[in-house]
């Protein structure tokens, strides 16, 4: 839906609320015409079921307004007499319209001073469980949400088993475009693996200010914008055809940003030509072919630990097995094995062909020209900025156009090419100007990372949040009961130098606490 279709709709929502409302308005000694005001109907409302102002805030937030409407309807009825179970039954079930109901037919009680307390234990029990969960729906949705590290893309710098917090704040929230959604989960129910959502509606486009921008070399949370994962869709395509903020989530490496001519050369990326310099804490890693003599014993159970290899170790030949391949290792790691008796050669593998995965069509944009090791150059689109557009450089763009970017209805543009011309919604173009930011993404784990190389650019508003702090990692390759890398619990993700566990200040910080709270009411039982 467009800015202007839910302007609409919302003063569809205020006619259909003055209209069920107006004598429950003048029973409360109101105005007949409060009831019709945008939003003052609303902090008039509060008032008149004796809930705080604040409340209103929460009627317009996404997500949170779901659960605040059914309340808001028990406590309108509440406070005209209506308490019953039926009536509380009554409003839920036929979404607030048994206030229609109570306005024309019933003779009206206002009751000003009624008790805001919880009848029985019961309804103090839902009435803090949804509390709770208004107060960790806001959490999760506009400041932090936590994330698990699935696979190992960017081994070294987040591993596979890492439980992160994730910043909303510093890109900026982005509100959410699914408007009716279970709250705290994310494309599918927990157990049923059944959709929490519904398509439709959509809200436009929205993101709050963040306190800073994107910058390269930035390890990004993101919403996957080819999703594959199909599980509750149609399986005769290998494509998820989900709402924008409900895209599985994805974590990689941004190494370029908008207005970047990127490139890669033998595996390194060069920025207008330039070297990328990557912080310290990142660890690329490639795959490496190793050459044994085939003489000399080697202990590779004890190298691989000492090591921290956590991807495949291949033989070429099982009847001569004197060359591993090795999928990822770092710098570091390589110049060890040269170290090793035994090994003849550690050399990095580099893909100097066309590549002929996804069908013979290659990497992004798929036009059977570049691969994963050698790539580019090619532009990050920039908002506002114009390219020229011509049948060679629409490959790069197309998705943008198509899938990414709309008409000034708010609708998916129509791209049509009849040789060399190029139409977009009916009219022959020549160039092409962005509506919003892309960003190139990638995996430090070079050799096996599926990223912006196969898929293209990363759209602003695929854009979740950045991974700050792990507050556990556990190790899923560990053996025996403790599986906690201790190490890493309490560090934070980005910074300078090598990570820092928090865990024992932690610790020491919450028996402090303890300790203070002890003594503190000793003292304070002692003066009574």
């Amino acid at each position: 839906m467009t800015l202007y279709q839910w302007f609409v709709f919302f003063l569809l929502v205020q006619i259909v609320h003055f209209l069920g409302t107006w004598k429950l308005y003048e029973s409360a000694g109101r105005k007949r015409w409060e009831a019709a005001i945008p939003v003052y109907n609303a902090i008039v409302l509060m008032k008149i079921i004796g809930r705080p102002t604040w409340w209103t805030i929460l009627l317009f937030i996404p997500i949170i307004n779901l659960i605040m409407f059914p309340v808001i309807w028990v406590e309108t009825l509440r406070s005209f007499g209506k308490r019953s179970g039926l009536d509380t039954f009554l409003g839920i079930a036929t979404l607030g319209f048994y206030i229609y109901y109570v306005n024309y037919t019933q003779k009206l009680n206002h009751i000003a001073d009624r008790s805001l307390s919880p009848q029985n234990k019961t309804a103090d029990t839902v009435s803090s469980l949804l509390f709770a969960i208004i107060v960790a729906t806001i959490v999760h949705t506009y400041l932090i949400q936590p994330y698990t590290i699935p696979t190992s893309s960017l081994e070294k710098s987040l591993l596979v088993g890492d439980f992160l917090f994730v910043s909303k704040m510093n890109y900026g929230a982005r509100v959410p475009m699914t408007k009716v959604a279970l709250p705290m989960v994310h494309d599918s129910i927990p157990v049923t693996k059944n959709k929490s959502y519904l398509s439709w509606p959509q809200l436009p486009y929205l993101r709050l200010p963040g306190i800073q921008n994107i910058n390269r070399t930035d390890i990004v949370v993101f919403n996957w914008p080819v999703d594959t994962v199909y599980r509750f869709f149609d399986t005769s395509k290998r494509r998820a055809f989900k709402p924008v903020d409900k895209k599985s989530n994805y974590v990689k490496r941004c190494v370029g940003i908008p207005g970047d001519n990127l490139s890669i050369k033998d595996g390194m990326v060069y920025i207008d030509d330039k070297l990328l310099e990557l912080p310290e804490r990142a660890k690329p890693q490639f795959s490496y072919k190793v050459a044994l003599d085939g003489k000399t014993p080697i202990d590779f159970e004890h190298l691989l630990k000492e090591m921290d290899i956590t991807d495949p170790v291949m033989v070429t030949d099982e009847t001569k097995r004197d060359t591993l391949i090795f999928s990822a290792l770092t710098s570091a790691s390589a110049d060890r094995l040269k170290n090793v008796p035994g090994i003849t050669a550690v050399i990095r593998q580099i893909s100097r062909d066309v590549d002929q995965a996804n069908n013979g069509k290659g990497v992004f944009p798929h036009i059977n020209k570049w691969n994963s090791d050698n790539y580019g150059p090619v532009y990050v689109p920039e908002k506002g900025k114009t390219v020229a557009l011509t049948t060679e450089s629409l490959p790069f763009y197309k998705t943008i156009i198509t899938d990414y970017e709309t008409n000034e209805n708010g609708d998916k543009n129509e791209l049509k090419v009849t040789g060399n011309e190029i139409r977009i919604n009916g009219k022959v173009v020549k160039n092409y100007t962005f509506q919003q930011n892309y960003y190139w993404m990638m995996g430090d784990n070079r050799h096996n990372s599926e990223d912006s190389r196969y898929w293209g650019f990363v759209p602003e508003n695929h854009i979740v949040g950045k991974p700050i702090f792990i507050w556990l990692s556990w190790d899923t390759n560990g053996k025996g009961l403790n599986k906690i890398r201790w190490d890493r619990v309490f560090t934070t993700v980005s910074g300078e130098g090598q990570p820092q566990s928090y865990f024992k200040y932690f610790l020491f910080a919450l028996a402090a606490f303890f300790v203070g709270e002890y003594f503190w009411k000793k003292r304070k039982e002692a003066k009574k």
